[in-house]
């Protein structure tokens, strides 16, 4: 693996705990056009923007039945940080973090989300520039 690739590999977090009954849902390198930035060169010019994601979810530890409506769906999560992204312009990538961490704790059994939102097209000598937010779920 080159030393590029190296030093942009995103290490598992030790989300899923049978201890804390919590599960991992995970999206790794989602990559989206996105109206984003505050300088004037970047309004109405799309930019690439690579979204990584990883969610605790209640899990009890019960039976699934292997029904997808017991879970978290992955595919749900992708279709939100879709719509997000293509709802006009945003000036920080902190802002597309808060609304995409906010969404996913909407979800049913999500306890936790961290978000890391990077740019990829910003400065010619460095691959991404961006944040990463982790937000819990408020207790009810």
């Amino acid at each position: 693996m080159s030393e590029l690739r190296k030093s942009r590999v995103i290490e598992p977090l030790r989300i899923a705990d049978a201890g804390e009954n919590l599960r991992h849902v995970f999206v790794r390198d989602l990559v989206l056009e996105c109206d984003i930035g505050v300088h004037a060169h970047e309004k109405g010019r799309p930019q690439r923007v690579r979204v990584n994601l990883d969610l605790g979810v209640t899990d009890d530890g019960g039976p699934l039945a292997d029904r997808l409506e017991n879970v978290v769906c992955y595919e749900t999560v992708v279709i939100r940080i879709r719509a997000i992204a293509a709802d006009g312009h945003t000036n920080l990538v902190e802002t597309l973090a808060e609304r995409i961490a906010q969404t996913c704790l909407q979800l049913p059994d999500c306890q936790s989300a961290r978000v890391r939102v990077e740019k990829l097209d910003v400065l010619e000598d460095a691959e991404s520039v961006g944040v990463e937010i982790e937000r819990r779920a408020k207790a009810h």
